[in-house]
């Protein structure tokens, strides 16, 4: 067995990725990390999904490839031009919203909404906001987290905000975390 991706990328994806790489983004969830996604999204049917941190919209492609056609995915980024990327090869699945905002702002404005699996992959939601997005979880809902391990791209002090976030999910009575070192590190939650 290898850990490489064979079959059933999606459409979009090598289109979505040549623009990534044109736009110099070098924070996209890998492949790995994508084919995971997709593969817990087909679990969740009739379902709402989150995804904080769009980006090009590369892990987006795979989450909406695992979905039912009676599921829903808002997702949502602060960087024009990485979610006009989403928008041109995505914006046509109308199971997917996206949306240009900050984050943080968007959850603190939608904190009474229920989701069934949020991927959260930016500061909003993993390092800050944490409680207010766990909120936002149904139960048996999954949360997951990438970038776990340390990456070439953290900045100094980063690894002790990863450890730190590590043992606050460790901590919580509401959530049965699972910390996998593989890919670049991946942490998935189920919300009790």
């Amino acid at each position: 067995m290898t850990q490489d991706i064979n079959k059933s990328i999606p459409e979009a994806y090598e289109r979505i990725d040549e623009a990534t790489k044109v736009l110099g983004f070098t924070m996209a969830s890998d492949s790995q990390t994508c084919s995971l996604l997709k593969t817990l999204a087909a679990s969740k049917p009739a379902s709402r999904f989150l995804e904080l941190g769009t980006g090009t919209g590369l892990s987006t492609a795979w989450i909406l490839a695992g979905m039912d056609a009676y599921s829903s995915l808002i997702s949502v980024d602060n960087e024009a031009d990485f979610l006009e990327v989403a928008e041109r090869f995505l914006g046509q699945d109308d199971r997917l919203s996206l949306i240009h905002s900050d984050g943080g702002e968007w959850v603190e404005n939608n904190k009474s909404q229920k989701f069934d699996y949020i991927f959260a992959d930016t500061w909003p939601g993993k390092y800050l906001l944490l409680d207010e997005v766990l909120t936002m979880l149904n139960p048996g809902g999954f949360y997951i987290i990438d970038d776990m391990m340390p990456q070439p791209n953290w900045p100094a002090g980063h690894e002790d905000k990863a450890l730190n976030l590590l043992k606050d999910l460790e901590n919580r009575t509401d959530l049965i975390i699972t910390r996998q070192v593989w890919a670049t590190g991946i942490v998935i939650g189920v919300k009790s």
